[in-house]
């Protein structure tokens, strides 16, 4: 669950980072409400989300997460339980916590795409299609729910559903349907705050902080 929880994890924001790619195409009020969020999210400066992650399987939990993450730019630190990741638009590190240990990467292009929001955003130019939905409000406030659905039957990633708030155009909620898979990951944003200052210390790894992990270089 971990696992197939950090790949998606970052989805927090892919559809906010990959809306003006896949906007381009579709009816004009998904668009318009999809521009206003890209929008939105550009002005914000640093930001800061706090979530849940919730792994569904036919309606049955199967797993729960709770997590942090912090962006600035194309950097970000994510917390979880589990893990912590900081990336620096160049170097990723990930500590495990169960194993005290430090894996030191420098991510392909492909591996970017599965946990960097900025670079996820690749991924969304193969083509998804998606229309507005039906629900209106989510834990009371006044939503624009759309429905994304990818284009090419080989991608992993099938369906996603994102919820922005009408007001300040801010996501609530994303549910990511992966193919041929009876799991879907449900996360669901419980704080989002914008205009955050961050200094750059902040997305890379302070080996005072881990005195006793074991550093493992995988590049």
């Amino acid at each position: 669950f971990i696992n197939q929880m950090r790949k998606y994890i970052f989805s927090v924001l892919i559809a906010l980072l990959s809306l003006p790619v896949i906007a381009q195409q579709q009816q004009s009020q998904a668009k318009a409400v999809l521009e206003k969020t890209a929008e939105a999210f550009k002005k914000a400066g640093g930001v800061r989300a706090d979530f849940t992650l919730k792994a569904l399987n036919d309606g049955r939990l199967e797993g729960r997460e709770n997590g942090v993450i912090q962006l600035k730019g194309e950097k970000f630190m994510l917390k979880t339980s589990e893990t912590t990741t900081w990336f620096d638009g160049k170097t990723q590190w990930s500590y495990m916590v169960r194993n005290d240990e430090v894996n030191v990467s420098t991510p392909t292009q492909e591996e970017l795409q599965q946990i960097n929001p900025y670079t996820f955003l690749y991924m969304y130019q193969k083509g998804f299609s998606y229309k507005l939905g039906t629900m209106k409000t989510f834990h009371g406030k006044a939503i624009w729910e759309v429905v994304l659905t990818a284009k090419d039957k080989a991608q992993d990633l099938e369906r996603i559903t994102l919820y922005v708030t009408k007001e300040g155009y801010e996501p609530l909620y994303i549910l990511l349907q992966q193919r041929a898979h009876p799991t879907r990951n449900a996360i669901t944003v419980t704080s989002y705050q914008t205009g955050q200052k961050y200094a750059d210390t902040l997305f890379t790894f302070d080996r005072k902080q881990y005195p006793s992990a074991e550093i493992i270089d995988l590049r």
